[in-house]
């Protein structure tokens, strides 16, 4: 991998290994909070600058390393024009919010938490721009949508704030999945998940059938993300988030994603006449509803929130156009809407926190009292309105050339005249939001004297506008990022230049009549804000809550009358299911003929089938009286050990008896504290629904054994067999597979386990510090505790297996790699014999011997099976990969040293230490009810039985 590669996965990472610093330097101070969230973007934003050269040139940078080949998942990166563009607005107006949220920010805000969540959405947006896998690119996107929940929801107090966090949340993350269908088919279709590939394979996706169901897929995701129309209605109740929060998601991040993906996508899906009609329609329709509904917001960050919509229509249009010249001026307008948007917000944020209010029927005159926030906002504004000298213009001007060209079914004037219009509304609310807020008279009576604020607030809205000016006297300082970008997006070496005047085309006359229209339009605005509040007209939101409290009624319908409490419906539910989908799919297999014959079944099988059969019978018979039940479960899980030994699976035999006597133990245990009988049956009508459900899904899964049996199936056994000893060091294929192949499996198992262990421990816990204890003080038996709870019998017999067991387990642990065994099974066994010591001697005696804490046990366990699973990593080998050498040691004859070994001990460890754990919580319950505790290893006392004799004579 080259330097530039090595570089992107840096820039990559930057921001969410910074994530974990700003929780930590607030106690430095915010100053030190502020500056340790700006390096790790200051040094992804250089890293970055290192790279443009390259990439203005029209080099491509990549970077990948494998993850998941065979799903076509790898963690790759590549760096192009449009991905250079996004990147550099991330970063750079991320280092502007760091500075600006610094002081806009209140010392009662949680600024860690602030920059920690900026953070993580930072790097979640810079993963969207710069990844070349297609899955690895949605992981990001939906990683957007969850840290700008948190962002969105940062003031949790607000009930605005916590609605506009879940709206956000559900429009964009419902639109994230019906984007992952949509690009699973593009991969498909081109066969490969790289974005790299797919991008060469526009001709392909194009001709496909499925091409319009990924377009409309894929557009769901982008529209959704970009607020586009009907989805437009969540972006401005995100503003209930902090300034610096919708000055960033606004500008550069969250709402330009869809429009990044739509310009990404635009070489393979545009072109045709689906795209031009969704796309471009869906951005005209969307441009000018934002402009009108932002001309009537009276709120200030209401109506550049509006006013973002409406960009970002504009953009969807272009984009939809389908054309080279109009990608151009959307890339040019991408840029443009950056500087200026983000100042309007952070000045909407000045003007908020000086005069707290954002209320504009609350303000005006402003200009006299904070002379540099009128500057910057009146240049940001008329930027916004497209006025000559300012950025906007430019690219507004070319927004309107394309729009004058573009027909629609058949129509030259629909798009230039809706076009204009939506111009004209965008000028209105630009001057709107001069006029109303900054000019006419000085009041006195603004909620809190306003004045301009401290340098540190002003500062990066300055710098922005001064870009805005900049790009609007000297756009060919713009235009090489313009052009790589376009070219990115495009995918033809294009040229464009970049201008002031054009002459006088039709672009510059609607632009006149849209500035002369929106300037007359405002001197109405008091006569027609009455109109549009008094008209009828159908909310987004208000339909959205509807449609969401229908889902929730209709949800909750169904919870009520399927979640009833009972577990024997959800059973019943669950099953009937399964066996109704085995039937369809056994009904259109299309099953071959058997290929094998029945073997012969010997008189001694047969009779143990008979009895195993007997033995199921009488635990649905008797399984009220519960401790007959448990005796009976405990001969049919010996009975399948029997089975397995027969059918040449001593694995599994060993592990089932292992398993079967730790479960009967404590399940004994657990019998201490129920009634003998269960207290309450179901009625006849349940018990036959029951019963046939058991038959049916029992029948099935016979059925498909026998199926499986009688007929010559390949399976993945052949593999193990073959590669066991070559691959995994092991002749036991069991173990190897266990420990190597499917290691992975096993050490999420054994993980499992033990957060069993943890959890029983905590319940119970829980139970004997809760209302329930004072139910166990009072449980009567209603007979007496024996007094030889501790023959001395028992006692002598556990000492004494005890050291073999121990013995025992040992062997099977080192055996397990070439014979039945391993740390699984020896686990369990050593499990038995503590057991059993529990059993015999007390609970007390037996626990003041214990020399580690089951729940250290659990944990050094994991750590061991997980540290191994490393260790291949740093071999340069895939996690839990065994590496093994056999070893010549005279006179000893030569053994085998296998990494395996140690995972086997975190198994070992790992088990042990829950079973114990469970025995422990277990017998806690005992205590507290009341069960008397020996300190001495049996109830046998020499003087007190001389005692009591001499008393009895």
């Amino acid at each position: 991998m080259s330097l530039g590669g090595h570089l992107l996965f840096i820039i990559a990472l930057l921001p969410f290994v910074g994530a974990l610093v700003p929780g930590l330097m607030i106690r430095a101070g915010r100053t030190a909070c502020a500056t340790f969230t700006a390096v790790p973007t200051a040094l992804a934003f250089i890293m970055l600058l290192t790279l443009a050269p390259a990439v203005m040139r029209g080099e491509v940078i990549q970077a990948e390393i494998e993850w998941l080949p065979q799903l076509g998942l790898s963690v790759s990166f590549f760096l192009d024009g449009l991905g250079l563009l996004f990147a550099g607005m991330i970063l750079g107006v991320g280092l502007l919010i760091t500075l600006y949220a610094r002081f806009y920010l209140s010392s009662q805000d949680p600024m860690g938490q602030f920059y920690t969540y900026l953070l993580l959405f930072q790097g979640a947006m810079l993963g969207i721009v710069i990844s070349d896998n297609i899955l690895l690119l949605l992981i990001f996107w939906e990683l957007t949508s969850l840290s700008s929940f948190l962002l969105i929801g940062y003031w949790k107090h607000l009930p605005e704030g916590r609605q506009g966090a879940r709206m956000a949340l559900a429009v964009t993350g419902a639109g994230g999945l019906a984007m992952i269908g949509g690009m699973l088919i593009l991969g498909n279709i081109a066969g490969s998940y790289n974005l790299t590939d797919i991008l060469q394979a526009g001709d392909a996706i194009r001709a496909s059938e499925w091409y319009l169901p990924a377009l409309i897929l894929i557009l769901l995701g982008a529209f959704t993300k970009s607020a586009q129309f009907p989805f437009h209605f969540w972006l401005p109740h995100a503003m209930a988030a902090p300034t610096p929060v919708s000055a960033y998601l606004h500008s550069a991040t969250m709402v330009k994603a869809g429009v990044f993906l739509m310009a990404r996508m635009w070489p393979v899906l545009s072109g045709t006449d689906a795209w031009f009609y969704i796309v471009a329609t869906t951005g005209l329709i969307t441009m000018v509803l934002g402009a009108l509904i932002a001309l009537f917001k009276d709120d200030l960050k209401a109506l550049l929130a509006f006013s973002t919509v409406s960009h970002l229509g504009l953009l969807t249009m272009l984009l939809g156009f389908g054309t080279t010249a109009a990608a151009v001026a959307a890339v040019f307008h991408i840029i443009n809407h950056l500087t200026f948007k983000a100042a309007l917000f952070m000045t909407a944020g000045i003007v908020d926190h000086e005069t707290h209010t954002r209320d504009i029927k609350r303000l005006g005159g402003l200009r006299h009292l904070m002379p540099v926030t009128f500057v910057i906002g009146t240049v940001a504004a008329l930027s916004m309105a497209g006025i000559p000298l300012f950025n906007g213009f430019l690219s507004k001007e070319l927004m309107l050339e394309e729009a004058a060209h573009t027909d629609w079914f058949g129509s030259h004037y629909a798009v230039p005249v809706v076009a204009t219009f939506g111009a004209l509304l965008s000028v209105a609310y630009s001057f709107r939001f001069v006029a109303h807020v900054f000019l006419g008279p000085k009041r006195d009576d603004y909620p809190h004297t306003p004045h301009d604020p401290p340098f540190g607030m002003w500062a990066s809205p300055a710098l922005l506008v001064f870009l805005v000016v900049l790009i609007g006297v000297a756009p060919f300082l713009a235009e090489g990022l313009v052009t790589v970008a376009a070219n990115a997006v495009t995918g033809a070496d294009l040229h464009p230049h970049l201008k002031i005047w054009h002459g006088l085309t039709p672009a510059l006359w609607m632009s006149v009549v849209a500035t002369i229209g929106g300037a007359l339009l405002l001197t109405q605005h008091r006569v027609l804000d009455r109109v549009w509040i008094a008209a009828r007209r159908p909310e987004a939101k208000a339909i959205f809550d509807r449609l969401v409290a229908a889902l929730v009624s209709a949800a909750r319908g169904i919870t009520d009358r399927t979640h009833n409490g009972a577990i024997s419906r959800y059973l019943a539910i669950f099953t009937v299911a399964s066996v109704a989908l085995g039937w369809i799919a056994y009904s259109g297999s299309g099953l071959s003929a058997p290929t094998r014959g029945l073997l012969p079944v010997p008189l001694v099988i047969a009779i143990g089938w008979v009895m195993l059969v007997v033995a199921t019978v009488s635990v649905v018979v008797m399984h009220h009286h519960r401790f007959r039940a448990l005796v009976l479960i405990g001969i049919i899980g010996l009975s399948i050990s029997a089975g397995f030994v027969y059918l040449s699976a001593p694995d599994l035999a060993l592990t089932q008896i292992s398993v079967e006597t730790v479960t009967i133990m404590l399940l004994l245990l657990a019998l201490h504290f129920l009634p003998q009988l269960t207290p309450k049956e179901s009625p006849m009508g349940l018990k036959i629904r029951d019963g046939a459900i058991a038959l049916a899904a029992g029948g099935g899964v016979g059925g498909l054994a026998y199926a499986f049996l009688m007929r010559d199936i390949e399976t993945i056994s052949g593999f193990h067999i073959a590669n066991s000893y070559e691959g995994g060091g092991g002749t036991n294929v069991v173990n190897v597979i266990l420990v190597d192949f499917r290691g992975y499996d096993t050490y999420g198992e054994i993980i499992v386990l033990g957060i069993a262990g943890l959890v029983i421990f905590a319940l119970m816990h829980a139970l004997l510090d809760g209302p329930a204890a004072k139910r166990l003080r009072q449980l009567d038996y209603g007979y007496d505790r024996s007094r030889d709870r501790h023959p001395l019998m028992m006692v002598v017999v556990t000492r004494v297996l005890m050291p073999i067991a121990v013995v025992v387990g040992v062997y099977i642990f080192l055996r397990g790699h070439n014979e039945p065994g391993g740390g699984f099974v020896a686990g369990l066994v050593i499990a038995i014999a503590l057991l059993m010591q529990y059993m015999a001697s007390g609970f007390a005696w037996t626990q003041e011997r214990k020399k580690i804490e089951y729940h250290t046990m659990i944990g050094i366990g994991i750590v061991i099976a997980g540290l191994t699973g490393v260790g291949a990593w740093l071999a340069g080998r895939p996690f839990l990969t065994s590496a093994y050498t056999y070893v010549h040691l005279p006179p000893i004859e030569e053994f085998e040293l296998a990494t395996a070994m140690l995972f086997d001990l975190g198994v070992f460890l790992t088990v042990l230490g829950a079973v114990m754990l469970m025995l422990y919580s277990l017998s806690r319950i005992a205590r507290f009810a009341g069960e008397t505790v020996n300190v001495e290893p049996m109830d046998y006392d020499p003087g007190e039985q001389a005692a009591e004799a001499k008393a009895g004579s």
